[in-house]
């Protein structure tokens, strides 16, 4: 018979964390803090890129893992005058719930509802819920928001996933072939390669592929409709050497892949409730 699979308190890097584990091998890690991912292992591998050099003193946004950016993404959201970069959810203490296990699938799920410290940012009530799904060889992050308030809630946001590569240089990402593709460095719209490749700094926006995408045919990554676009990023060596939180040799062992809202911000109702998801699944283990 297949043991359970086990969640169990832990602490990373001095922060609150959370380990949750299969017995095929597959286990997850996250931090209260941002509701965090921090690692996530697969078939014997570690399949996220977390900055060794990532500030963790339970105040600052960590460089690497899986960030929660919510309500808005960059400087672009409706109080981005306000607002901290990609919003404040990835900076303030999650709760988590009681833990869902069977042999083979894991849940837990952190939640962040209003408080006074989130009002000097955020004058609306809401609650976001981070559902981390763990199956063999398969991740899937759903992050749902309910506008607990009377008036509109209008946000924006990522799963800012950082994946690790071998070598970034050598990477291959496909799957968002002929999408509308904007590219932040240059400020031009174009149609997205088949195959896209990573020789110097890069930073794009697309329109979500309908399929999944393929990352080095080692890594499927699939996103619901509900993110309307996708964002691939990777800061090259010179922004690289002037991100104090990453390693000068970082960028060439990471790639963000992000389930996105960028341009148009999602807009529920009083009462009204969101959800989007991102599903990493292991490809020939």
């Amino acid at each position: 018979m297949t043991a359970l699979a086990t969640c169990r308190d832990t602490v990373f890097a001095g922060l609150p964390a959370f380990e949750v584990a299969l017995s095929y091998g597959d286990r997850v890690v996250v931090a209260l803090h941002g509701a965090h991912v921090l690692s996530w292992v697969s078939g014997g591998q570690e399949r996220l890129y977390l900055s060794p050099q990532s500030v963790m003193d339970g105040q600052a946004a960590i460089r690497g893992g899986v960030p929660v950016c919510f309500p808005q993404f960059n400087q672009r959201g409706p109080l981005a005058d306000r607002l901290p970069k990609h919003g404040f959810a990835r900076n303030v203490v999650w709760q988590a719930d009681a833990p869902e296990l069977a042999a083979d699938h894991a849940r837990l799920t952190l939640r962040l509802t209003d408080s006074a410290r989130i009002r000097q940012w955020w004058p609306q009530a809401f609650e976001a819920q981070l559902q981390i799904d763990l199956s063999p060889g398969v991740l899937q992050l759903t992050l749902t928001v309910h506008n607990t308030d009377v008036q509109p809630l209008a946000f924006s946001g990522a799963l800012h996933t950082y994946l690790a590569v071998p070598d970034v240089t050598q990477a291959t990402l496909q799957g968002l072939g002929g999408q509308p593709e904007w590219d932040s460095l240059t400020d031009t719209h174009a149609a997205a390669s088949d195959t896209i490749r990573f020789a110097a700094e890069f930073d794009r926006v697309y329109e979500a592929a309908p399929n999944p995408m393929t990352l080095n045919q080692t890594l499927q990554i699939s996103q619901s409709p509900s993110w309307a676009n996708t964002v691939v990023w990777n800061p090259a060596e010179a922004l690289c050497a002037r991100l104090a939180d990453m390693p000068g040799d970082g960028w060439c062992q990471m790639l963000c892949v992000e389930a996105a809202q960028v341009y148009e911000p999602i807009t529920l109702p009083s009462g009204g409730r969101w959800a989007g998801w991102q599903r990493l699944q292991v490809l020939n283990p």
